[in-house]
């Protein structure tokens, strides 16, 4: 008697294709989904050393760098905040922070159009948003834009801006 040695069918070669299609994809997405949130805490994180930065130049002056209005950090918000700023260096979004109390000013990496980091400030108190620009933005997270009208410390007139983390001084809670 003679054996035949049996290879795979053509069908079964495909089942196995598929199953590994599908699980490559899973893995793909897994990874996207680590990379997002790798960016939000960058972010995060950058938003904490601009807010301890800001801390240390109001230890060394009268108070924080003071701004006409919103001032923003990147030129893809030059269009709704900041015109006609340079957006790194002294001169940046906040005025006098940079080099001497943080290398420089940091700046959203995924620019478009209104994702930016957004300074106001009048001397005495300051608000700092990473503005719109939150991947995996969390509701509950305690960094959460809490308003930007109403009266001190409430601020309910007006709901938090969607996507945005922010840091600030009690007065300026309502920026």
């Amino acid at each position: 008697m003679i054996m035949r040695k049996r290879g795979f069918t053509l069908i079964e070669l495909l089942v196995v294709v598929a199953i590994i299609g599908l699980l490559a994809s899973v893995v793909l997405a897994s990874l996207s989904t680590a990379r997002q949130r790798a960016r939000d805490a960058y972010k995060i994180a950058e938003l904490k050393q601009l807010q301890t930065a800001l801390e240390l130049y109001r230890n060394s002056n009268t108070g924080y760098p003071v701004t006409t209005g919103w001032e923003a950090g990147s030129t893809a918000c030059n269009a709704t905040y900041g015109a006609g700023n340079s957006y790194t260096g002294a001169n940046g979004y906040i005025p006098g922070l940079a080099p001497t109390y943080i290398s420089v000013l940091p700046e959203v990496g995924n620019l478009a159009a209104n994702k930016c980091f957004l300074y106001n400030s009048n001397g005495r108190d300051y608000k700092l948003l990473v503005w719109n620009a939150m991947e995996n933005y969390v509701a509950s997270s305690p960094l959460i834009d809490p308003g930007f009208s109403g009266t001190p410390p409430n601020c309910t007139t007006v709901p938090g801006r969607a996507n945005t983390y922010a840091v600030y001084t009690d007065g300026g809670k309502c920026f």
